[in-house]
């Protein structure tokens, strides 16, 4: 049976990643007080309850969340080995719980054997253990007693403050360090942060693989419409003014049922990993929260793989090689019981060409046809994002190896029936001298009125295959289960939990009910 990896997404997952530089070179920046990270991955993987919550990505708290509350991840592309979850035959269906990484790092290998029959397409079972959190049993979040407890009311937690009542001095942080925000349209602060993320944000465990965000992702996923540069937030040693640590918000308009509420998206949850016994993520979180209420803001939406007070979804990452020889040959994936490498490579081609007529890449020109589309479309969900035009064209407009969209224009009438799209995520190699990185496409969003989903995704494989790329990943969020099966996605080992800050929700909703995407 062959490993499946998790797809490499964002949300609050672990970044005890080990960073690169030399313990001499950190000690002159006084990061190396209080080490308690080493670079092995056990020591890696969850040495102190503040280590797992390092990469907070989408939301105001997953990354950061996790380092606070014993075990917080960070929202965004789970990225590790995915074992497959189904032979090749397709007879044996495995659904496999990953709860002691917030989002898995790409190459992350988990046991072959551990197979249970069952469906993915169900909500959390939430556990009648109420495990104790530090920090999460504190904040406006639904918890795991409310039920118990008779709180069973749909809506805000907290109550509306005034943003007058919101303190105005960030929040103190340890001697020799200091704020900063962010401004990732000036190429050198855009380049400290590429190389903190780089070198400190998620990586398997085995260190195997680690996310590579390249700097036009970077400035693409974090610069979007009505972007506030104050919610990029730093840390930076006072003394040689290196950047540390770092954590990300963006305004996003989510609709919850029938309700529009304004939110805050915090991602890219990132700590030195010799600065993480400091206990910098809780202050993070503080300050980009206190920041975001400043601007009259008070909920948010983050993901993360672990599980935490409260998940409203819990989403499982499917993955479809495209590459199946280089990803078995870097230890990606695996072959499958009784299969050769010939017969998996031929169990996984695609044509050359894509099949249906007037597919071809959208254009600027597209913007409003593809915004009344996905308008409609998400419609459908009881969790999804509010879009304008301004924000279609900013998300799926075309950019080099950051994002693809694909339209299919009727050849007769010239209307734009249907859309999809895929973004770049690539994930570094360690160690390899073969092969430098893995070419991962995440799907992003898509409308069907006239082709069905699985001709649409299967001509967007052809595509991505075409380009380069190694895998195809994708969550089994809105009618996405629809295509799995008949495209040969296997499903991986990665989960992904949606949860919302200062908002709540009664019942546990279904991936399908799930029609928002976190970078």
């Amino acid at each position: 049976m062959s490993k499946s990896n998790e797809a490499f997404h964002h949300s609050i997952s672990s970044t005890e990643t080990c960073g690169e530089e030399s313990q001499n070179d950190i000690s002159t920046d006084v990061l190396s007080i209080d080490l308690r990270c080493k670079s092995s991955p056990e020591s890696s993987r969850c040495s102190s309850p503040e280590y797992l919550c390092e990469q907070f990505t989408n939301g105001p708290s997953t990354g950061a969340l996790n380092e606070i509350s014993n075990g917080l991840s960070a929202a965004g592309p789970v990225c590790g080995s995915f074992k497959y979850v189904q032979e090749l035959s397709g007879e044996c269906k495995h659904m496999s719980s990953n709860n002691e990484d917030n989002r898995t790092a790409p190459g992350h290998k988990k046991r072959p054997d551990c197979m249970q029959v069952g469906s993915t397409d169900k909500p959390d079972q939430i556990l009648p253990i109420h495990q104790k959190h530090n920090f999460w049993g504190k904040q406006p979040v639904k918890q795991y007693d409310d039920e118990e407890k008779g709180v069973l009311e749909e809506g805000p937690i907290a109550h509306l403050r005034c943003v007058d009542d919101v303190r105005t001095e960030p929040f103190k942080l340890p001697e020799h360090y200091e704020w900063c925000t962010c401004d990732l349209n000036c190429s050198e602060t855009a380049d400290e942060v590429y190389n903190l993320l780089s070198r400190h944000y998620v990586e398997d465990y085995e260190s195997m693989f680690r996310y590579h965000y390249p700097k036009d992702f970077l400035q693409w996923a974090l610069c979007p419409p009505g972007y506030l540069p104050d919610w990029h937030v730093g840390i930076r040693v006072e003394a040689t003014k290196r950047l540390v640590a770092f954590i990300t918000g963006i305004p996003a308009n989510i609709r919850l049922h029938d309700r529009n509420l304004q939110m805050a998206e915090v991602n890219f949850l990132c700590i030195h990993r010799e600065l993480r016994s400091k206990r910098l993520a809780p202050l993070l979180i503080k300050e980009v929260t206190r920041r975001v209420h400043l601007k009259n803001v008070w909920q948010a939406v983050y993901t993360a793989g672990i599980m935490l007070p409260t998940p409203i979804a819990t989403c499982h990452y499917w993955h479809r090689p495209l590459n199946p020889k280089k990803l078995i040959r870097v230890g990606f994936s695996e072959l499958g019981l009784g299969m050769t490498m010939n017969q998996t490579i031929k169990h996984y081609r695609l044509p050359p060409n894509v099949i249906t007529p007037g597919f071809r890449a959208m254009e600027r020109r597209d913007v409003l046809a593809v915004t009344h589309l996905l308008q409609q479309y998400l419609l459908q969900f009881l969790v999804a994002p509010v879009l304008s035009e301004a924000d279609v064209e900013h998300w799926l407009v075309p950019v080099s190896d950051v994002v693809a969209t694909y339209v299919i224009e009727d050849v007769e009438s010239g209307q734009i029936t249907d859309f999809c799209s895929f973004y770049t995520l690539p994930s570094t190699i360690l160690g390899n001298h073969k092969y430098k990185d893995i070419k991962a496409a995440y799907s992003f969003y898509h409308a069907s009125t006239k082709t069905s989903l699985v001709e649409l995704l299967n001509d967007l494989l052809i595509v991505a295959k075409c380009h380069g790329f190694d895998v195809f990943n994708v969550l089994d969020i809105m009618h996405n289960r629809s295509f799995l099966q008949e495209l040969k996605f296997k499903l991986g080992d990665g989960e992904l939990r949606y949860y919302l800050y200062n908002y709540r929700i009664k019942e546990t909703l279904f991936p399908r009910d799930i029609g928002l995407l976190l970078l």
